[in-house]
């Protein structure tokens, strides 16, 4: 029999036995073949670290009761005499040689020296087995991280391709053009591109354009929501964690960056992004290469980075919640998309893709929207943008009967009665008010309604039904001041 140590190095196991042994027939063998035995025990502790063959007499060790499983088992069998030789690697012990025989002072000297040599050869066959094994627990690790890793892949790309994704942007107005202008131009490049826009103008959509028109189009556009996870959880998403690194981390896990390889990182909600993992983000665009938490192995990185956020992000380096290097660092393309209050003129264009849409997935014959109906979205403000338009037509085709759309209901329209802004009056003479003056008077009267009051319940934010961060952005951009409306 061979016994090799365990991983433990406290503990040995059967690693090879004699298949003819009379050892089969006893009732104990399979505790014998299947159990681990601790090397405390005297006479494995003299097996393991002999240097040179060592001999036992069987009946004495049993009288003593000095004797392991194994050696009550082949005493019981007919063994009358053990001998023990070390195996070893170099200088690592691995195990021993176990031999058995049926009477007492069987082995002489030669014999002996004769067993010492096949023990050396033994030593090489099994660090060779012992090595092939540790070869192919790796070679399966490696697999299973393949595997994981096509599964991500696939799951990711089942995202790109689902339904609710748009296949192409809808618009043609000047300013969506403009977007897509600047689109054309940054895609062929590997230059870091940074998407600023309230949400639900379809900043995603913008970032999957770029990496549709680059060189890295056949390989992935991976996604993270820096909003959407925990403090914690970012840096183990984005670079990936070894087993046992923090509570909870069971296995080896890539992050994102490992993900994208060859392709492109999109980092949503970058504003949202902690100062302390800032440092790790810019150090890795810096040096473009990782570390997985938990890691010691430094991973080169290939990925090309768009960022995206609805934050006014030189605002926030100016408060000190954003490190200027690393939005220096982002910012080296930055594309502006415009709200849908800006871009009014693809509302019809937008609302029909829509209508077809949901009319497609619901089973509903939908021809068409009213004149009437589509005036009353025209004169919406959107501070839900694209989104907002999209669950709102989603809504309305579920809910629809005809085949088709006289009328929608938008959000205004549901406020109380009590709650309802006053009408605007146009003046009686010839000159048109742009859209932003018409939004200017608006915003002054329900302030004056509100008593100065901008967010908080019953504040101007809440009847316009945008976030007050909204409302003062626009107040300082239509110049709005406070005797304006006190």
């Amino acid at each position: 029999m061979i016994c090799i140590l365990n991983d433990d190095k406290k503990t040995v196991r059967t690693f090879i036995l004699d298949p003819h042994s009379p050892n089969q027939k006893h009732a104990n063998y399979p505790r014998l073949t299947q159990g681990i035995f601790p090397i405390d025990d005297s006479l494995l502790n003299v097996a393991l670290h002999a240097d040179s063959p060592v001999l036992f007499d069987a009946e004495m060790l049993v009288k003593e009761s000095k004797g392991s499983l194994c050696v009550q088992i082949n005493y019981e069998c007919g063994t009358r005499e053990f001998l023990f030789v070390s195996l070893r690697n170099g200088q690592d012990r691995m195990g021993f040689l176990m031999m058995c025989s049926k009477a007492p002072n069987d082995i002489d000297r030669q014999k002996l020296h004769i067993i010492q040599g096949i023990a050396s050869q033994l030593s090489v066959a099994v660090a060779n087995i012992l090595a092939n094994e540790e070869l192919e627990k790796k070679i399966k690790t490696i697999q299973s991280y393949k595997q994981q890793l096509e599964k991500e892949k696939s799951y990711l790309q089942e995202e790109i391709n689902d339904a609710n994704n748009y296949q192409e942007i809808i618009g043609a107005g000047p300013a969506i053009q403009q977007v897509l202008l600047r689109v054309t131009q940054v895609a062929k490049s590997d230059s870091s591109v940074l998407i600023l826009g309230e949400t639900g103008t379809g900043k995603e959509l913008i970032a999957r354009a770029i990496h549709n028109q680059s060189h890295r189009k056949h390989q992935l556009m991976v996604k993270v929501n820096c909003a959407a996870l925990s403090p914690h959880l970012i840096e183990s998403e984005l670079f990936g964690h070894e087993k046992g690194s923090f509570t909870g981390a069971t296995d080896r896990r890539i992050g994102k960056f490992e993900l994208a390889a060859g392709g492109t990182l999109f980092l949503d909600e970058v504003g949202e992004m902690p100062l302390d993992l800032q440092v790790k983000l810019l150090r890795v665009l810096q040096e473009k290469e990782i570390e997985r938490v938990g890691g010691k192995t430094v991973i080169p990185t290939d990925v090309r980075i768009i960022a995206a956020t609805n934050r006014q992000l030189w605002q926030e380096v100016q408060a000190g919640k954003f490190r200027s290097d690393l939005y220096y660092r982002l910012n080296v393309f930055p594309i502006v998309i415009p709200p849908l209050r800006d871009r009014r003129e693809d509302l019809p264009a937008l609302v029909d893709n829509f209508i077809a849409r949901y009319a497609r997935k619901m089973g509903k014959k939908i021809t068409g929207i009213s004149e009437h109906a589509l005036s009353g979205l025209k004169a919406y403000s959107w501070p839900g943008n694209i989104r907002e338009l999209e669950h709102l037509i989603e809504r309305t085709v579920l809910l629809s009967h005809e085949p088709f759309i006289r009328h929608i209901d938008t959000p205004a329209a549901d406020l109380p009665q009590d709650q309802e802004p006053d009408n605007l009056v146009l003046p009686d003479d010839d000159r048109i008010k742009t859209i932003d003056e018409i939004e200017r008077e608006h915003i002054v009267l329900v302030l004056k309604k509100c008593h100065g009051k901008v967010s908080g319940a019953g504040g101007a934010a809440q009847l316009l039904q945008i976030p007050s961060t909204t409302l003062a952005s626009k107040m300082k951009r239509f110049n709005i001041q406070r005797d304006e409306f006190e």
